[in-house]
C-alpha cells in the first residue's frame, strides 16, 4: 500500500497568453505514463505513491511544461504522508453512494 498521496494542480504561464488546458493536458500525461494510481478532478488531481517517487513526478511535469514553451509554472501541492499506508479509496469510501 502506498504511503503517500499528493494532490496537486499546475498553474502554467502561458507564451503568448493563450489557453493553458493545453498545457495541464501535458502534465497529466506524465501521470498517466507514470503507472501510479491517480484520480484527475476539476482542480487538482491526486496520486497514491511514495513520495520520492511523486516529488521526482512533479519535478518532471514542471520539465515537461517548460519544454512545451510554457516560461514559468507554479504548483500548488497537498501531502498527505502515512507510515502504516494510506489511499484515495480508503478515505473516501464512507462518501460513496
Amino acid at each position: 500500500m502506498a504511503k503517500t498521496l499528493l494532490s496537486i494542480q499546475v498553474i502554467p504561464k502561458t507564451p503568448n497568453g493563450e489557453d493553458s488546458i493545453p498545457y495541464v493536458d501535458k502534465a497529466i500525461e506524465v501521470i498517466q505514463q507514470s503507472g501510479l494510481t491517480y484520480q484527475v478532478n476539476p482542480l487538482e488531481t491526486t496520486l497514491e505513491g511514495e513520495l520520492p517517487e511523486l516529488l521526482e513526478l512533479v519535478r518532471q511535469m514542471h520539465e515537461v511544461l517548460i519544454e512545451a514553451g510554457s516560461p514559468s509554472v507554479i504548483s500548488q501541492i497537498k501531502i498527505a504522508h502515512y507510515p502504516g499506508g494510506i489511499s484515495m479509496e480508503g478515505l473516501t469510501e464512507k462518501y460513496r453512494p
